[in-house]
């Protein structure tokens, strides 16, 4: 009985307040206002146990609400009250502060020392010379376009990852491309076209194709070359980029349903209202590795011999060796890849994708780099990398294990004023990074968020240039694998060439054998099918 009396506490609360606001309204008009007050609680109270979706609002009426608005702002209670600096959900406040500090041209130093436990296993960190020395250009480039580019491209080594227009919002997308304007770097566009506000800005873009062919498709979702062609053709497109799949959800298409395709959402992807809008799992372009090194081919041709490439997050190790053996079979080499690690996601996924799907940045970025090596190719293909690259030190490593540039989503996200709320996929984010409500993307003030863009790229980039230096390097493109330590346990240290070492160039052409289990996926790889023929991946 006790029990019941507690469960109704607040609800019978609200009942006795009503009546005796009621019962005072003639001492004061005042006392109307509590009326509809605790009156429309009494109202929820009742229809909470009426109601049969929900047990806990039926067992507590009004105070079972509280459940709900505490699981709202959960990610906002804990990041700002009991967040450790540590602590990665999915990025530390550590972390975030330095974006935001590097956003804001405000002090990025920190007094007393590292808080890392350099002793622990995985603590890893960059070797440097006793002859340091100062780099005075920070502004790091390198040139993308194999022989066959006829406009290669000099892309910044620091760009802002694949994020479409509808998954962020118009000011957004606008803030980021003014911002990689002023400060001379790439904005790759996502999957869901060239928005006219990727055109607005002005910024050099890198369009992603997916397998929705957005910006380039027929009535029945098809490559369209003609539309390709006229797209590609705009001097702010300086790279065609076809993504096979993505960190967050690899191996997942999606829909976004007819309710939620604005009219500028169905200008930048070629599509109709009021229909719903299919992303397929795979191209329908091609189907084997050769078809799909002949559409990279004539997606060069058609862009007038722009940079095109690839991006993935890689699965099956035997597929990318299909890939290297498609390309040595037509002579066709992209002119990049980009590799995505499974921790990379601005796109909302099912959790057990996001959890244990896709391989992370680190061992596919090794994989791809060593399988170009091994082939023979690496010099004629550029690899970007992507995943968790925010700061100085993490692009420092993806260079050292084989990148040629990093590109970051999440990263220029914090620059904008995003605080990891992580309700992008709601259309509710607090900061109007990642939403299509235009009350809410109105809080986001392009001027100001694009100099912040540029602030945390010119910055990092300064940042990246004294970690050269000091490593006794000219360039950040110098870095090596010899260049990383890592503790390996809580006594012993390894080289990074030791965890991932760079293969001997051509060892798969000559089939020498490796303990890493390059060769057997060589001999099971084909060029002619993605399919296996024989067992493991």
């Amino acid at each position: 009985m006790l029990s019941r009396l507690l469960r109704y506490s607040t609800f019978t609360l609200c009942i006795v307040m009503t009546l005796v606001s009621v019962a005072l309204i003639p001492v004061s008009a005042w006392f109307v206002l509590l009326v509809l007050i605790f009156g429309g609680l009494t109202a929820l109270g009742v229809y909470d146990m009426m109601q049969v979706n929900h047990a806990i609002l039926r067992n507590y009426p009004v105070l079972g609400h509280m459940r709900y608005l505490f699981e709202m702002i959960r990610p906002e209670i804990r990041q700002y009250l009991l967040e450790e600096d540590d602590a990665e959900v999915p990025f530390s406040r550590e972390d975030r502060n330095i974006v935001y500090q590097r956003a804001k041209n405000v002090e990025d130093k920190r007094p007393f020392g590292t808080k890392e436990a350099v002793y622990g296993s995985g603590y890893m960190w960059l070797t440097h010379s006793i002859r340091p020395k100062k780099i005075e250009n920070t502004d790091f480039r390198i040139k993308v376009g194999g022989p066959d580019c006829k406009q290669p491209y000099d892309l910044s080594i620091y760009n802002i990852s694949a994020m479409s227009f509808g998954a962020l919002s118009a000011n957004a997308i606008l803030a980021l491309n003014k911002g990689a304007k002023m400060q001379g770097f790439a904005h790759d566009t996502g999957e869901g076209g060239i928005s006219r506000y990727h055109r607005e800005g002005g910024g050099d873009l890198i369009w992603e194709i997916g397998t929705g062919y957005f910006g380039c498709r027929t009535d029945d979702g098809r490559f369209d070359p003609d539309k390709f062609a006229q797209n590609a053709a705009d001097p702010q497109v300086k790279m065609i980029e076809l993504k096979l799949s993505q960190g967050a959800k690899p191996g997942q298409g999606g829909i976004l349903p007819a309710a939620k395709i604005t009219p500028e959402i169905a200008e930048a992807r070629g599509v109709p209202m009021g229909v719903d809008c299919h992303s397929p799992d795979a191209h329908n372009a091609f189907e084997t590795p050769v078809e799909m090194m002949e559409f990279i081919a004539r997606l060069r041709d058609l862009s007038g011999g722009k940079p095109t490439g690839f991006k993935l997050c890689l699965g099956h190790r035997r597929e990318f060796m299909c890939i290297v053996k498609a390309m040595l079979k037509t002579g066709i080499t992209p002119d990049f890849i980009v590799v995505d690690g499974k921790e990379g996601g601005t796109g909302a996924a099912p959790l057990e994708f996001a959890n244990h799907m896709g391989m992370p940045l680190t061992e596919g970025l090794t994989f791809v780099h060593n399988a170009l090596r091994g082939a023979g190719l690496r010099d004629r293909v550029k690899i970007g990398a992507s995943g968790k690259l925010i700061h100085a030190f993490d692009i420092a490593k993806a260079l050292a294990m084989g990148a040629d540039w990093a590109n970051s989503a999440r990263g220029f996200m914090f620059s904008i004023g995003c605080i990891q709320a992580q309700a992008c996929h709601t259309n509710h984010c607090p900061s109007g990074v990642a939403t299509q409500d235009p009350q809410r993307s109105r809080a986001l003030v392009v001027g100001d968020k694009a100099q912040r863009v540029a602030n945390f790229h010119r910055n990092t980039m300064k940042a990246l240039g004294d970690m050269a230096g000091a490593a006794g390097l000219t360039h950040p493109s110098d870095f090596l694998p010899w260049h990383l330590m890592m503790r390996e346990n809580d006594r012993e240290m390894v080289t990074g060439q030791e965890v991932f070492p760079y293969m001997p160039e051509g060892f798969l052409l000559r089939e020498e054998e490796d303990r890493f289990g390059y060769i057997k996926r060589w001999r099971r790889a084909s060029a002619d099918s993605f399919d296996p023929f024989d067992e493991g991946v």
